[in-house]
């Protein structure tokens, strides 16, 4: 870590007695103090005071858990499932970068929205209210862009792994392998 992130990050230290403190305020704070933080897009780092090991990501986690846990889930059970099972697949990796860059599309998308819609509002942000009443009326064709968006996506990933298959048999074909066993032969 550069010395200029350490200082624009906020330090958030966890005891083991599993209290949050942050260093910026010298108090004590609560999950939903963080949550706070990331919805102010306010850069911070959580350590364990013991260990002095990263616990951002568990901590975001966490806040996930209970969102996921009050109101209206974003993840549906089969969505979840499906995530769990690419722990440990050789495709991991591109997934997490996946599932990253579909989100930071979304986030462009809605951005460019609130941007071009500026004018509507005398130059006012979008707030949450009026985002609700926004996707009300733009929902269906907001839906649209992004399923768009998301066969294109899929495409190009069914696309990338006949190439890849394609790359691994030109590769591999010049060996003399032996064919596969047929079992219904005998």
């Amino acid at each position: 870590m550069t010395t200029t992130k350490k200082n624009s990050e906020r330090l958030i230290k966890k005891y083991p007695n599993r209290r949050l403190y942050d260093t910026q305020t010298s108090s004590y704070i609560t999950l939903t103090d963080v949550k706070q933080l990331v919805l102010e897009n306010e850069e911070f780092v959580v350590f364990d005071a013991k260990t002095d090991e990263d616990l951002t990501r568990s901590i975001l986690l966490q806040i996930i858990l209970e969102e996921e846990s009050n109101g209206t889930p974003m993840f549906s059970s089969a969505a979840l499932s499906q995530i769990i099972r690419y722990y440990g697949h050789t495709m991991q990796g591109m997934m997490g970068s996946y599932l990253e860059k579909n989100i930071q599309a979304f986030i462009d998308i809605q951005n460019k929205l609130a941007e071009n819609s500026k004018g509507f509002y005398e130059g006012k942000p979008f707030s949450p209210e009026m985002w609700t009443q926004f996707m009300n009326v733009q929902g269906p064709m907001m839906q649209g862009m992004m399923s768009n968006y998301i066969e294109q996506s899929k495409g190009l990933f069914i696309q990338m792994q006949e190439q890849m298959q394609s790359q691994t048999k030109n590769m591999f074909g010049t060996f003399p392998f032996a064919p596969p066993f047929d079992k219904t032969k005998k």
